[in-house]
């Protein structure tokens, strides 16, 4: 219950963002691809630090990271609702961020000290139906919530959660503090290097100087590659540069990737298209997102059960090949699309992601040294929210360029076939654990 609810706190502020972007930028006078930063930044920072926490955690062990980052995220919730402006807004979810990174970090290697080896797969499974409620909740409650109150009440609901979260956070397991040296310098170097990568790639998008956006692009990517360099000579890497270096963590880790960015980029987009195109509301537009989590909340622990006896591969496979037709059926929506329309496809779409991502965490965890599960967690987490903000980035690249109606749902569409292919090629003999 300690995990379920500090995962359900931390998605539901991050998904119930997304219903309320239009809002947010008519009542800040903002464009669309501004008012995208408040996910972006969010998931910016998220990303940033992830894997620096998850080496903390091991450090100062496990149940206190994760109580400290939920107290954090506590406090910036509430500061969220003081919002008026939106530099004050995007450093407030920055500090938001801070804390949902500490808790994320630790969150899979506290489930996996939770639940025996045999039984992992379920385990993940029930941490999905967190996920996909949260995220079911997060769209309908915004748009119910714009409904009669202004957008900075979005972010006040996650209160509680944080609250109870913290209230019930002792029962977690004991924490664990290990006598490591904390490296300092690969922290940094590993934030800098997602930082700027990851913003050189945002002031692209958002229409800076060619020049300065590639310098700062450049200078990410060099960075990242010292860091690669340094964490392969280090017996407890911030990156576990060692457990990609086997194919099948190299090919989940890419195939997770693709896929979140497949996801993000519909999920972000669509609101603005049936607003724009088809004329709908925030509640109509929330209650037609919805079925996609409510779908994936019952499909995950299906999956996550099916994952300790059959092949993630091969569950991963069905789940992108059943998200590609979604994704493509959404894009070549009818003209006078109603809510059946959109619902049905949606569902279909929550199918496949759930049969793909659940099997896909359970392999990585399962896969990894018990002394490394922060690690693998922290790589599942940093990989789910890379995915995201370069999802983010996409939509507000394709905003700012003019793309609209079919074109973000095809773009998915692509994104999945990859992810699909990543997953089959684990079924080759030389790739299988």
């Amino acid at each position: 219950m300690a995990v379920s609810f500090g995962t359900a706190l931390v998605v539901l502020d991050g998904a119930i963002a997304t219903i309320a972007l239009p809002t947010i930028a008519r009542d800040l006078g903002v464009g669309s691809a501004e008012a995208v930063l408040v996910v972006s930044v969010y998931q910016l920072v998220l990303v940033m630090t992830l894997l620096p926490f998850s080496a903390l955690g091991d450090r100062i062990g496990h149940r206190t990271l994760y109580q400290y980052g939920q107290a954090l995220f506590a406090v910036a919730t509430i500061l969220c609702f003081f919002a008026r402006s939106l530099p004050f807004l995007l450093v407030v979810r920055a500090v938001q961020a801070l804390g949902a990174a500490a808790a994320l970090s630790v969150s899979s290697a506290l489930v996996r000290a939770i639940y025996p080896p045999a039984q992992l797969g379920r385990g993940l499974g029930i941490n999905s139906v967190v996920v996909s409620s949260s995220a079911a909740l997060a769209p309908t409650l915004g748009g119910l919530i714009l409904g009669i109150a202004p957008w900075p009440w979005v972010f006040a609901i996650a209160a509680p959660f944080a609250l109870l979260s913290l209230l019930i956070g002792r029962a977690l397991p004991d924490p664990e503090p290990r006598d490591l040296p904390y490296d300092v310098l690969g922290a940094v170097q590993c934030a800098a290097a997602f930082g700027l990568t990851i913003s050189g790639i945002e002031s692209a998008v958002h229409g800076s100087s060619p020049v300065v956006s590639a310098a700062i692009i450049a200078a990410g990517l060099l960075i990242g590659k010292i860091f690669v360099q340094r964490e392969r000579h280090r017996p407890n890497p911030i990156l576990p540069v060692d457990l990609l270096g086997k194919p099948v963590f190299a090919l989940s880790t890419a195939g997770a990737l693709t896929a979140f960015i497949a996801s993000m980029t519909l999920i972000l987009s669509l609101p603005f298209r049936l607003q724009h195109d088809f004329g709908f509301g925030p509640g109509e537009i929330g209650a037609m997102i919805a079925p996609w989590p409510l779908t994936t909340m019952v499909v995950a622990p299906l999956a996550g059960v099916l994952s300790d006896r059959f092949p993630a591969a091969l569950l991963g496979g069905i789940g992108m090949t059943i998200a590609t037709v979604a994704l493509l059926l959404l894009g070549f929506l009818p003209a006078h699309a109603d809510y059946l329309d959109v619902t049905w496809r949606m569902m279909l779409c929550g199918t496949g992601f759930g049969l793909f991502l659940s099997p896909n965490a359970r392999l990585i965890i399962g896969a990894a040294p018990r002394d490394r599960a922060a690690s693998a967690g922290g790589l599942i987490s940093t990989t789910r929210l890379t995915g995201q903000t370069l999802g983010a980035t996409l939509v507000a690249g394709l905003l700012a360029f003019g793309a609209s109606g079919a074109t973000p749902a095809l773009v998915a569409a692509g994104l999945t076939v990859v992810a699909g292919l990543c997953s089959i090629v684990r079924l080759s003999p030389g790739v299988r654990i």
